[in-house]
């Protein structure tokens, strides 16, 4: 079966917009919060639309770049970006007006793989765009920032990462997509952070060698105008389309409380990164 008619034909979706007014750790501590309900059947499933301003959002596989202070102080004092880490693996991405967030929240353990669920949302995003008559890869980008399988990618320039993080029986399933402005100039400031993070030394772990010629926003790849709106219509619509109920009941207040938990979790993950900026 098609994974667009087994998960959105004929069943209710929750729409969630928090295009304005969170700061960033308020939506990594939404999107657990809403994977517990949606784990416990507290709620259908949700969809999430997300939006912040100049924010770099690095993975806890940064956090122990050997030189994270003067990446970071680079990122705050030249290029006028906030940082924090967020809840789950990967590296580094960056977010502002013309990056739209989406997540999927939905029921799950482990009788719904890693990929299953990564396959979800490039279906879906596959179904936004049918009518731009592109092909759209999903592989990794090596020399992008955040690289990993299911990057999407048109004539080989990356405009989107996907993650997935499971809490309490529920899975998120979340992707950045690049829509406006320029995906090379993000992926500059990016290569930058890692060379002032880096400095040269050698890691355990491999951090990319990112090449920004590799990485594009959506406009510049399907050479017209797109806004960040236009691509939240084409979610809705396309999530009508395909036999999607849509609702948008408010956040309850079991929720409210579980989201205090969870958002004083990021404060404390944070925290102790702030810490290692004062030593």
């Amino acid at each position: 079966m098609d994974l667009r008619q087994e998960y959105f034909n004929g069943s209710d979706w929750r729409y969630i917009d928090h295009s304005t007014g969170l700061a960033p750790m308020q939506s990594f501590a939404f999107d657990d919060t809403f994977s517990e309900s949606a784990g416990k059947d507290l709620s259908c499933s949700v969809v999430r639309t997300w939006i912040h301003q100049h924010t770099v959002i690095l993975g806890t596989h940064d956090a122990r770049l050997p030189h994270l202070k003067d990446g970071i102080r680079y990122l705050v004092d030249e290029c006028g970006y906030n940082v924090i880490v967020r809840n789950s693996g990967g590296l580094g991405v960056v977010l502002d007006q013309g990056i739209l967030n989406i997540s999927l929240i939905f029921k799950g353990k482990t009788e719904v793989s890693i990929d299953k669920a990564f396959n979800l949302m490039y279906e879906l995003i596959c179904k936004m765009f049918e009518d731009e008559n592109v092909q759209i890869d999903t592989k990794e980008i090596e020399r992008s920032y955040c690289p990993g399988k299911f990057d999407l990618s048109i004539d080989g320039k990356k405009f989107a990462g996907i993650s997935q993080r499971r809490v309490r029986g529920g899975i998120a399933v979340q992707i950045y997509l690049c829509v406006e402005g320029s995906g090379e100039e993000r992926a500059e400031m990016m290569r930058n952070f890692y060379n002032h993070a880096l400095q040269g030394e050698e890691t355990k772990f491999k951090y990319p060698d990112i090449d920004p010629s590799c990485m594009a926003s959506l406009e510049t790849l399907l050479g017209h105008d797109l806004t960040v709106n236009d691509v939240m219509f084409k979610l809705l619509h396309s999530l009508k389309d395909l036999g999607a109920t849509l609702n948008m009941d408010p956040v309850t207040d079991e929720e409210w409380t579980r989201f205090e938990k969870y958002f004083d979790r990021m404060i404390e993950r944070n925290a102790k990164i702030n810490a290692k900026m004062d030593d």
